[in-house]
């Protein structure tokens, strides 16, 4: 059975399918949505595969969708429309096994199986042998500047299947639409497509084996890529000749002001920092700053006062970013900082509340519920000092106390931390 043909089975499509709906995502530029597309299948399903197999379906270009990056740049992504996403996910299951066994250990993204704690625990382990200098390759825009016909040659010479290659090849050249008006896309895979993650990794399996074969230890998630060395000159080397490789060979850009030579110490890799444990004397991984300022920033806005939401509602989006944040990290030091961050968040819940009982009478009779003594709720209530002052109150946090908030639902991340079944 040709490579096509498995793409294109019962089997393999429904399944696509089902992942695809799973996702849920965005509508492309024919609007139509998830909840949409299976009617649209049962009438055009059979013509679709025929157009496939006869090479004259013609995907839709994607949607321009502009992300704001940490950094203050932007990233650009391409929504596929829902249809494209089932056809290129249908690509995907079958490209992989194909692919899987080519790819190199030390890459770990966008893989079964495979996740960013991976790339840590590699790091780790480089950085306590000894492997203490450290090349941070940035590579200028990767997605959008894979040079094409390089790329279908690198497909086309494992899966041997010219269907597989034109259709891949049509939706690299597919454009994109951006405020109404196609763009060409000569180059690169646009980011927001099932298959992308799976080219990208197709493509950068060349820099990987050529750092193999150079003999160098590496850690590679996506065009996230670092290279570890015993010495700055071996570093200052593998730079220079790299850059170079990447550049002739790959017809790639290495971003030269961020690209650099660094200590574990400095490195911030997929989030992560790294510290000397003294104690042990190995080095260990924490949640770089910006990643925790990232988290503040999200958190700040799901507890701003003027946001007029459930309390039941506000406290489940709080633990859904929670929940995520505190399970990539994981693996990293951070009581302290997370028990700050939930004395903070409590004392931002409990002016919440405050808020919401609103006047006066509400608030003494809430408090007094609470099994606060009259007098003291008085105070309080009628106590001139701001929100700030009255979230830190010893009446307040008797009140509220954070058993309360616990059986209101709100996780304590430090909590969640020691014992993430809860």
């Amino acid at each position: 059975m040709k490579v096509i043909e498995r793409v294109l089975s019962k089997d393999n499509l429904n399944e696509a399918y089902k992942q695809v709906i799973r996702n849920k995502g965005a509508s492309g530029i024919d609007e139509m949505t998830c909840e949409e597309v299976k009617d649209y299948l049962k009438v055009n399903g059979d013509k679709l595969i025929n157009q496939i197999l006869n090479r004259e379906y013609q995907p839709l270009p994607v949607r321009r969708v502009e992300i704001p990056k940490p950094n203050g740049g932007i990233r650009k992504l391409g929504v596929p429309t829902v249809v494209d996403r089932i056809i290129q996910q249908a690509l995907v299951q079958v490209l992989t096994p194909i692919f899987e066994p080519t790819f190199s250990e030390y890459s770990y993204g966008f893989r079964p199986n495979r996740r960013c704690q991976n790339a840590i625990d590699r790091t780790l382990e480089l950085i306590n042998e000894g492997y203490e200098w450290i090349v941070d390759l940035d590579l200028e825009k990767f997605f959008d500047n894979v040079p094409h016909d390089k790329l279908i040659r690198i497909i086309d010479n494992e899966v041997k299947d010219s269907d597989i290659t034109s259709l891949i090849m049509k939706y690299l050249k597919a454009g994109v639409m951006i405020n109404g008006t196609f763009e060409e896309t000569n180059v690169g895979t646009p980011q927001g497509g099932n298959l992308s993650p799976l080219l990208s990794n197709i493509y950068l399996t060349l820099l990987d084996k050529e750092l193999e074969t150079r003999g160098l230890h590496f850690a590679r998630y996506a065009d996230d890529c670092v290279i570890f060395v015993k010495t700055e000159n071996a570093a200052k080397r593998v730079m220079y000749s790299i850059t170079h490789f990447i550049e002739n060979k790959l017809k790639l850009k290495v971003n030269a002001t961020k690209t650099h030579i660094t200590r574990p110490s400095n490195l911030k890799y997929l989030g992560f920092s790294f510290y000397k444990d003294t104690k042990q004397n190995i080095w260990k991984p924490k949640p770089h700053k910006e990643s925790f300022i990232r988290l503040f920033i999200k958190l700040k806005t799901l507890v701003k006062r003027s946001w007029s939401v459930d309390l039941t509602y506000r406290i489940k989006k709080i633990n859904e970013v929670l929940r995520g944040w505190v399970n990539y990290y994981r693996s990293s030091s951070m009581k302290v900082k997370l028990e700050k961050l939930g004395a903070w968040l409590r004392n931002a819940i409990r002016v919440i509340i405050w808020k919401q009982w609103k006047v006066y009478d509400k608030r003494i009779k809430s408090l007094v519920k609470l099994g606060i003594q009259k007098e003291e709720a008085k105070g309080l209530t009628y106590c001139r000092k701001g929100y700030q002052f009255i979230s830190h109150s010893c009446v307040l946090q008797r009140a509220i106390t954070n058993y309360r908030l616990k059986k209101r639902g709100l996780i304590d991340p430090l909590e969640y931390y020691l014992n993430p079944i809860q």
